[in-house]
């Protein structure tokens, strides 16, 4: 569907603003993004009208060239309404901007025709690929794509075997036409996101639908001198990520919000919950970390793209920093969420309470791969010791 909402470049001030007013409407709708197991479409179609699906997308192609933290904001605001759906929405443009990062002839083939199209993905490198005359044959079995359902193109990670050479890690951009999805996503966290797996059977991919994944890593594809958006030459690796702490972020400001609400009425066998001293420091200790992750996950975005936007290049400290900025700001999130639903009471645990999903939708957050914890601090202390990550 087209984005006919879209008039010149949205500013920051507006694309938060159209975020903050589908707050409401996420959040009616969370119900059944979980028993879809994927977002409604009604939820892509609005996504799209507003031109939400556009933030890091090149300029060239009709997006707005926004910096990450941007992204971050975005996705932390959908986060209040619904974790799945802010999922998928972080997820879209998250890969248009890694498409931006590709050859421009791979953009084109994408966007040429209809600059509304979507990407799913699959990053771990499960696929292999040989060459043949012009570009590879690809195959393999790929999990946890969020948002392919409404996607039109996927990005499947994977090793390219060449003659006498070691293998090399590589992203592969492939039509969805030419993959078939497994309906395999039953979850109890993030239910909505349709994180569905999906095989590729021998696909011929040119050799221009191809990204270097030591290139997609460092924030130096081929798109990347193309689209000049500082954003074009993030460090995916290590950066990226903050946009799924964000939404953590997000998740946890929603479920502080609803055990307020939920609170201030409560009583437990005749005592009245909300004067009990160790309700409020629950509240208050909880708040200080939602708080703190903020200024993690967002700020850490931030200050990576105020580099790039100055011409330089993020140091491998701090990207490994914001990296490990990331993963505690999911662990603070996950820790205040975990806090107030033990003081929750039984009627927390009913299905028909916001409080259970929010916390499911939490434990998804926090065990997603690019906020491990423990690979984060390794890292990091790795190169303060000054040995290889």
């Amino acid at each position: 569907m087209a984005d006919d909402a879209r008039i010149g470049v949205m500013t920051r001030e507006e694309i938060l603003r159209r975020a903050q007013a589908m707050v409401p409407v996420l959040r009616a709708r969370s119900a059944e993004a979980e028993r879809l197991g994927r977002c409604p479409e009604a939820t892509i179609d609005d996504l799209s009208a507003q031109g939400l699906l556009r933030v890091t997308q090149p300029a060239r192609w009709g997006g707005y060239d926004q910096p990450w933290d941007v992204l971050c904001e975005m996705a932390r605001i959908f986060a209040r309404g619904c974790g799945s759906q802010a999922w998928v929405g972080n997820i879209y443009n998250d890969h248009a901007q890694m498409l931006g990062m590709f050859p421009l002839e791979a953009q084109a083939d994408v966007w040429g025709k209809d600059s509304s199209l979507r990407l799913s993905a699959s990053v771990e490198p499960a696929g292999k690929a040989r060459p043949v005359p012009g570009g590879v044959k690809f195959s393999g079995h790929h999990r946890y794509s969020s948002g392919v359902d409404h996607a039109h193109w996927v990005i499947c990670g994977g090793m390219l075997q060449e003659e006498a050479k070691p293998p090399r890690r590589m992203f592969f951009l492939i039509p969805k036409s030419d993959i078939s999805v497994i309906d395999d996503w039953d979850v109890i966290g993030l239910a909505g996101t349709g994180s569905k797996s999906f095989d590729v059977k021998d696909v011929f991919i040119p050799a221009h639908r191809i990204l270097d994944g030591v290139d997609h890593d460092d924030g130096n594809g081929p798109g990347s001198a193309i689209n000049k958006a500082a954003v074009f030459r993030m460090p995916r690796h290590d950066i990226a990520g903050t946009g799924f702490a964000a939404i953590g972020v997000g998740i946890a400001d929603a479920f502080l919000e609803d055990y307020v609400a939920y609170t201030r009425g409560r009583q437990s066998r005749g005592v009245a919950m909300a004067e009990q001293m160790g309700t409020q420091i629950g509240i208050g200790s909880s708040a200080a970390e939602i708080l703190a992750a903020a200024r993690l996950a967002i700020g850490g975005a931030r200050d990576a793209m105020a580099v790039l936007e100055r011409g330089e290049r993020i140091s491998q400290e701090q990207r490994s920093r914001t990296r490990l900025q990331s993963s505690y700001a999911a662990q603070l999130c996950l820790a205040a969420t975990q806090r107030l639903f033990n003081a929750a009471g039984g009627r927390a645990l009913f299905r028909e309470t916001e409080l259970q999903r929010l916390m499911r939708d939490m434990y998804g957050v926090a065990a997603h791969r690019g906020l491990a914890w423990d690979a984060a601090t390794a890292a990091y202390g790795s190169m303060l010791l000054g040995r290889a990550p």
